[in-house]
């Protein structure tokens, strides 16, 4: 739990948690729900109909004033100049020498620039936000007056459509709307992390209950449920999106991490351009692959990946795949690498294939609009 434990925050849902019988663990200074009645239960709750997650752990940024759309592209790998209003955009912050600061969601709004960051990164990602931001920029982290649900599954928009203001049909994937639910202003994108179609409502934090329980009442006929951090993170790695912690770090850069279809270099300078760019140009030592377990076996992060025989790389994040019924996982090889590897697990060495990610590609997110 860590010496500091009255430094834990609790979310705006915890009671609810609580009374769900959730289990409770310590994740990026909160404490937050890995569980409620089994991950592969919500596993697979979220990929057949519909799975709620109280995600409010995550932090937001405001970024105004009339040097904000400048000040993004100065700081992130993607375009934010592409972005029109309603549109979001997954992209990255780095360092000077192009390792990960974080990867993040960039909304652009009617007023201002939404920065979405990992929890466990938010003091970091703040104080390197400020440290870079000009006179013309007011950064305003509104992360303590936000509350965050998402609510995943294909059968979310049959859910949401009766509670949130406006015609979610026509809304499109990496889209958001300014809107009501249940006649309050709150934030709502089609986005998600999960593969599956669905919605992230922001709200207030006085207000998440409510929401919670419009949505629980709502999806109840169709099957709806609680999903924890543990669901979460198997779905996350079944679709091969990267893990801040685990998959990027500090220590690895958009080539070797294949994030380069988020990073433009061609828009001119930004943080972090010029080292990318010659890591691209001398070509990475090693990438980040996907993999999966041929017969039994579980692959755990830390553990050794065998090429040739020998330990050349290690896991960077692995599971069991509740859809595929296998040990999936992720991890960095020698560039190169591709076809039969092997994962040491408890001391033996166990057949695995480089596969293309993402492992499951049934995902209703790939009919979504």
């Amino acid at each position: 739990m860590g010496a500091d434990t009255a430094a834990v925050r609790k979310t705006p849902l915890h009671d609810v948690h609580v009374a769900l019988g959730a289990r409770l663990v310590e994740f990026a200074g909160f404490t937050m729900p890995i569980t409620y009645d089994g991950i592969v239960a919500e596993h697979t709750r979220v990929r057949q109909s519909v799975g709620l997650f109280d995600v409010s752990h995550m932090g937001e940024i405001h970024v105004r004033g009339d040097g904000a759309m400048g000040f993004i592209e100065s700081i992130t790998t993607n375009r934010a100049a592409a972005l029109e209003p309603g549109f979001v955009q997954y992209s990255a912050m780095c360092y000077e020498d192009g390792g990960f600061i974080d990867d993040l969601l960039v909304y652009r709004l009617c007023d201002s620039y939404m920065l979405v960051v990992n929890a466990a990164n938010h003091d970091k990602d703040t104080d390197w936000i400020r440290a870079h931001a000009g006179v013309d920029v007011e950064i305003d982290d509104a992360s303590d007056r936000t509350a965050l649900i998402a609510v995943q599954g294909p059968r979310a928009e049959a859910v949401a459509g009766g509670l949130v203001a406006g015609d979610l049909s026509s809304l499109g994937y990496y889209r958001s709307i300014e809107t009501t639910v249940l006649g309050r202003n709150a934030v709502v994108s089609r986005t998600g992390y999960t593969g599956e179609d669905g919605f992230e409502i922001y709200c207030e934090p006085d207000f998440a209950r409510d929401v919670w329980e419009a949505f629980a009442n709502a999806g109840r006929p169709v099957g709806i449920g609680p999903a924890g951090l543990g669901a979460r993170d198997t779905l996350r790695l079944e679709m091969g999106y990267a893990l801040y912690g685990n998959d990027i770090d500090e220590t690895r850069n958009p080539v070797e991490a294949n994030l380069m279809w988020i990073t433009r270099l061609k828009k001119g300078d930004f943080a972090g351009r010029d080292a990318i760019a010659a890591a691209k140009e001398a070509g990475p030592p090693s990438k980040l692959v996907g993999f999966e377990i041929e017969g039994r076996g579980i692959p755990r992060h830390g553990y050794p990946i065998l090429v040739g025989g020998e330990p050349r790389g290690e896991v960077t994040s692995g599971t069991f795949s509740p859809s595929l019924q296998k040990g999936i996982g992720m991890g960095y090889v020698p560039a190169g690498t591709a076809g039969e590897i092997g994962v040491e697990i408890r001391g033996a060495a166990v057949p695995a294939r480089i596969v293309e990610l993402p492992f499951y590609k049934d995902g209703s997110v790939r009919n979504s609009r």
